[in-house]
């Protein structure tokens, strides 16, 4: 199987694409543009998406997640061909669309007594750890073409992320933390 730049964001007027790909105004912002980006997929996942995690086990959730990502690799990887760069920083759809992924299954997860918006800071700065840092191979992920080089290696973090973030639940009551 051959991974290929999908081909139906050509025909959308540059404008559009950029606005879409900077999830603007965040793509915009001259300072750590991707950190804006995954603030503002927060903000989405925890007023929008935030009531489909329990449901039907989280699949309403995926399913809301992997739609964003469809649509994510198309635009982002249009956005690099506009602006003749690749991966541009301002480029912060993929952020957006993953940033959800950090908090499957958190519903069973949270240890008793943890505030929601604990939970929800760890999975935004676990995120932003492995974004940046790009372990376990996730660099490498950018290698792939057009748009999925763009969101996959984001996809990974957040689900690293995620990854962390149950361990980190689980561990945490096991020393003594538990309220």
């Amino acid at each position: 199987m051959s991974l290929r730049q999908p081909r139906w964001t050509r025909a959308l007027p540059a404008d559009v694409v950029l606005a879409l790909a900077r999830v603007t105004p965040c793509g915009n912002i001259p300072f750590a543009p991707g950190t804006w980006g995954s603030l503002a997929g927060l903000a989405f996942f925890a007023v929008c998406l935030r009531p489909l995690a329990g449901v039907a086990g989280g699949v309403p959730l995926a399913l809301a997640v992997g739609a964003l990502i469809i649509l994510a690799v198309p635009l982002c990887g249009e956005a690099e061909v506009r602006l003749g760069k690749t991966d541009p920083g301002e480029v912060v759809l993929d952020e957006f669309a993953v940033m959800p992924l950090c908090f499957l299954g958190w519903w069973r997860a949270l240890p008793p007594g943890w505030p929601e918006w604990a939970v929800l800071l760890a999975g935004f700065a676990l995120f932003r750890l492995f974004d940046i840092w790009k372990p376990l191979g996730i660099k490498k992920l950018q290698r792939l073409p057009g748009g999925w080089g763009v969101v996959v290696d984001d996809v990974v973090a957040a689900l690293a992320a995620c990854a962390a973030l149950h361990f980190a639940c689980r561990v945490w009551p096991t020393l003594g933390h538990a309220g």
